[in-house]
C-alpha cells in the first residue's frame, strides 16, 4: 500500500534506502542474490586512492581533463565508476558540497553528476529515493534539503528519468509541494517570486524556482504536460511559491491533476490520509488542500466512505484556524456536488449558511461560491434557500469587501433565475420579499466603484426584471451605462405605482447610503430619494421620515464632492416641498439634466426649477422618450440611446409584479 514503506527508516540516516522492493529489483537486475535489507547505515564504497586521488577528495567536482579522455574503466572519475557499477547506496557527499548560493565550476560539475546518474537506469531510482529522503528527513528549508531540490531538478530534467519514480511518484510529488510550502514560510519569501523560465540564462534564481521546475519536470515526464499548461495559464506556479497563496496553488494543482492526470489520484489520496494528522503544520495544511482538491474526482472520493469524509470535513469546521475551516468548506462543496446533483443537504446548508457570518473573506467567498453551485444543480432547494438566505444576504450586498459584495449580488441573481417560475405565478413567498428588500441596494450598486459589483448588480436587476415582468430592462441598462436621471425617474415612478406600501422602506434604505464613504453612492442615494419623493403622494410618507430625510440631505450640502452637493440641494427642496403643503400648489422642484464632459459622457443633476407638466399622470404603458411636458428631458444631442428599441417592452397589460 502506498505510504506503508516509509515508516521504518524514520530514525535512520538521511539518504538511507527504504524501498525494499525497489532495491531488490535493482539487485536482481545485476545478478546479485536476494538478501534482507540492512537496517543500519551502509558503508561507503571504497575507492582506490591511487587510481583517482583528486576525485576521491572531491567527488562532486571532476576535472574537465578526466571527463574528456577516459581510456579505461580505472581511469574514469570515481563518481562515474560508482554510477556505472550500480552500487546500492552512493551516499550523497555532493549535497554537502552543493551549497545554497554557490556558483561556478563546482556547481556545474555537480549538476553534470546528477544528470549522469539520472541517465544510468541501474542506479537512478536509488538516487532519487535518497534525494527524496533528504527532503522528507528534514524539517524546514535546511541546507541539505535545498541542495536535494536542486539535484532533483537536474535529474528529473533528463528525458526518461521520471520512469524510475514508479512506486514512489506520489511521495516525490507531495514532498516537493510540501517543501515549497516550507520555502514559502521562510523569511525571504516573496508573494510573487520570479519563476525561472527555460529561456533564462543560467540556473533558476531561487530554491522555490528550483522546486517549481522539478515539479514541472516530474509532471511533464509522466505525460502531464496539460497539468503544467493549466497551472501556467491560471498563475498556479506563482501561487504555489507565494507566502499567502501557496494553498491556492495546491488547490489549482489538484484540480488540474483531476482533469488531466487522474492515473495518480489513488496513490496521492492514499498518501495524503496519514499526513492529515501530521503534527507538522505546513505538511498538514498542504495535505488538507490536496485532499480537498481531490474530492472533485468522484472515483477518488469513493475510496473512502462518504460518511467518513463528511465527518472529517465537519470536524474541520470546529478548528480555530480559519484556513482549516476554509478548506473544509471547499471540501464539503466538492463532495456534495461532484455527482451532478445536490446531496447531503442537511449537512451542507447549515455549514454554508453559518460561514456567511465569518469575518475571514476566504470563508465567506467559499460559502457564497458553494451556494451558487448548489443552486445551479437540478432539483436545487430554491424555496428553502430563499427562506434561509433572508437574514444573511441583504447585509452582504453592502459588504465592504468588493469580492464578497459582487458574489452576494450574483448569488441573488442566480436565486431569482432559479425561482422565476414561482415569482411569475405571483407567489407572495420569501423570494419575493427578498427581492423587494434588495431593490434599493441593487439600484444604487449600479454606481458601485467596483466594476465587478456594478456589473453583477446590472445582471441581477435584469434577472429580476424578467422574473417579475417589470419591462424596465432598457431603463436599467441606461442607468447602468449612462447614469441617466430620466431613466431612473421612470424606474422610480413604476416602483411607486406597483409597490406603494414599500415606499417608506425604500426611502429608509436609501437614507442609509447618504452616509456612505463612497462619493458615487452618496450622490446616487440623494438622486434616488428625490425621485421617490417626487413620484409619491405626500400622504403615503410619514412626516417624521420626511423630516429626517430633509435634515440628512441638508448636511450633504457641505459635502466636499460638488456633484453630491448639487444632487442634495435638488432632493432637499423636493423633500421640503412635501413637508410644506402650502407650497404644493406652486411649481415643484425637479432635477434638470445637463451634460458635463470629463473624458467620458456623464449626466449630472443640477439645481433647476422645471414645471412638472403632466409627468405623474403619464400612463404606465407610455413608451419611453415620449413624455409630455418639460421634466427630466436630457439633452437629445448628447444623451446616447441604448441599442434596445425604444418602447419594445413597456406595454403592460395591467399586471402588477
Amino acid at each position: 500500500m502506498a505510504g506503508g514503506v516509509w515508516g521504518r527508516a524514520r530514525g535512520g540516516p538521511v539518504g538511507a534506502l527504504t524501498l525494499t522492493a525497489l532495491a531488490e529489483r535493482i539487485r536482481t537486475s545485476q545478478g546479485q542474490p536476494m538478501r534482507p535489507p540492512s537496517q543500519g547505515p551502509q558503508p561507503e564504497p571504497e575507492l582506490k586512492p591511487e587510481a583517482e586521488p583528486a576525485a576521491a577528495r572531491e567527488p562532486c567536482s571532476p576535472s574537465p581533463a578526466q571527463e574528456s579522455d577516459p581510456k579505461g574503466p580505472n581511469q574514469l572519475p570515481a563518481w562515474k565508476r560508482l554510477a556505472s557499477r550500480g552500487l546500492r547506496r552512493p551516499r550523497s557527499p555532493c549535497l554537502r558540497h552543493w551549497k545554497p548560493g554557490e556558483s561556478g565550476w563546482r556547481t556545474r560539475a555537480a549538476a553534470e553528476l546528477w544528470r549522469s546518474l539520472s541517465r544510468n537506469q541501474r542506479v537512478n531510482g536509488q538516487v532519487l529515493v535518497q534525494l527524496l529522503w533528504a527532503l522528507k528527513g528534514t524539517a524546514g528549508p535546511e541546507q541539505k534539503a535545498l541542495a536535494a531540490i536542486r539535484a532533483l531538478g537536474e535529474m528529473l530534467s533528463v528525458s526518461g528519468c521520471v520512469g524510475a519514480t514508479r512506486g514512489f511518484y506520489p511521495h516525490l510529488l507531495l514532498a516537493l509541494v510540501t517543501q515549497l510550502h516550507e520555502l514559502a514560510q521562510g523569511p525571504h519569501c516573496l508573494d510573487s517570486p520570479r519563476v525561472w523560465a527555460p529561456s533564462d540564462r543560467g540556473p533558476p534564481h531561487s530554491h522555490a524556482s528550483c522546486a517549481v521546475e522539478a515539479l514541472k519536470a516530474l509532471l511533464t515526464g509522466d505525460g502531464g504536460r496539460m497539468v503544467v499548461t493549466c497551472m501556467e495559464q491560471a498563475g498556479g506556479w506563482r501561487r504555489l511559491a507565494g507566502h499567502h497563496t501557496h494553498l491556492e496553488g495546491v488547490l489549482l494543482l489538484a484540480s488540474a491533476m483531476v482533469a488531466h492526470a487522474d492515473h495518480h489520484l489513488r496513490g496521492l489520496f492514499a498518501d495524503l490520509l496519514p499526513r492529515l494528522r501530521s503534527t507538522n503544520n505546513t505538511q498538514r495544511l498542504t495535505a488538507m488542500a490536496f485532499f480537498t482538491g481531490l474530492l472533485q474526482s468522484g472515483p477518488t472520493a469513493r475510496l473512502l466512505q462518504e460518511e467518513v469524509i463528511l465527518e472529517r470535513l465537519r470536524a474541520w469546521q470546529g478548528d480555530p484556524d480559519p484556513t482549516v475551516r476554509w478548506l473544509g468548506l471547499l471540501g464539503l462543496g466538492h463532495l456534495a456536488l461532484n455527482r451532478g446533483k445536490v446531496r447531503h443537504v442537511k449537512v451542507l446548508l447549515p455549514v454554508l449558511l453559518g460561514a456567511l457570518g465569518e469575518g475571514d473573506v476566504r470563508l465567506v467567498g467559499a460559502a457564497l461560491g458553494a451556494l451558487r453551485r448548489v443552486l445551479l444543480q437540478p432539483q436545487a432547494p430554491v424555496r428553502r434557500l430563499s427562506t434561509e438566505l433572508g437574514p444573511y444576504l441583504p447585509p452582504l450586498l453592502d459588504d465592504a469587501r468588493d469580492s464578497i459584495r459582487s458574489s452576494a449580488v450574483g448569488l441573488l441573481g442566480t436565486l431569482v433565475r432559479r425561482g422565476r417560475g414561482g415569482l411569475r405565478l405571483g407567489l407572495r413567498g420569501p423570494l419575493r420579499k427578498l427581492v423587494l428588500k434588495s431593490l434599493v441596494p441593487l439600484l444604487l450598486r449600479l454606481h458601485d466603484p467596483s466594476l465587478d459589483a456594478a456589473e453583477s448588480s446590472e445582471w441581477t436587476l435584469a434577472r429580476c426584471d424578467r422574473a417579475l415582468r417589470w419591462g424596465l430592462l432598457e431603463e436599467v441598462v441606461t442607468v447602468a451605462h449612462y447614469d441617466s436621471p430620466e431613466a431612473l425617474s421612470r424606474i422610480c415612478r413604476h416602483l411607486v405605482q406597483w409597490y406603494p406600501n414599500h415606499v417608506p422602506s425604500f426611502l429608509s434604505q436609501t437614507q442609509g447610503y447618504l452616509r456612505s464613504p463612497q462619493d458615487p453612492l452618496r450622490r446616487a442615494a440623494a438622486v434616488l430619494i428625490g425621485f421617490l419623493v417626487h413620484h409619491t403622494s405626500p400622504r403615503r410618507i410619514n412626516q417624521d421620515l420626511l423630516d429626517s430625510l430633509f435634515q440628512d440631505l441638508g448636511q450633504l450640502q457641505s459635502d466636499p464632492e460638488p456633484a453630491v452637493v448639487a444632487a442634495a440641494q435638488v432632493s432637499s427642496q423636493q423633500v421640503g416641498a412635501g413637508l410644506s403643503p402650502v407650497k404644493a400648489g406652486g411649481p415643484s422642484l425637479a432635477p434638470h439634466c445637463t451634460v458635463v464632459s470629463s473624458g467620458t459622457l456623464q449626466l449630472r443633476c443640477t439645481l433647476g426649477l422645471v414645471l412638472d407638466a403632466g409627468l405623474q399622470s403619464t400612463p404606465s404603458h407610455q413608451p419611453p422618450h415620449t413624455h409630455t411636458g418639460h421634466a427630466y428631458s436630457p439633452c437629445k444631442a448628447h444623451c446616447p440611446q441604448t441599442p434596445l428599441s425604444a418602447g419594445s417592452h413597456h406595454h403592460h397589460d395591467g399586471h402588477v409584479p
